[in-house]
């Protein structure tokens, strides 16, 4: 369990300094061109920031989704 934890903590952490550093380096960008999506169009983004949002929700769901999947000790014990 405490591995669990140790596992999200460290993604959602990493993630959120990966996305302090993305918002500090798009700041200064100059092109900024809309995103379309089905309903609408989001506020004028730069392309880095969209595909840095990315990384960032892919390492923290990642990091999540290690941690749910790591087996329990106690299981491991009664297979052997």
């Amino acid at each position: 369990m405490l591995l669990r934890l140790r596992l999200v903590l460290a993604s959602l952490l990493g993630g959120g300094l990966l996305l302090v550093l993305l918002c500090l380096g798009a700041q200064n960008l100059e092109e900024r061109p809309r995103l379309w999506l089905g309903f609408g169009s989001t506020a004028p983004l730069p392309a880095g920031f969209l595909v840095g949002l990315a990384l960032v929700v892919g390492v923290i769901s990642g990091g999540s989704s290690a941690a749910l999947l790591l087996p329990r000790a106690n299981e491991d014990s009664l297979a052997d």
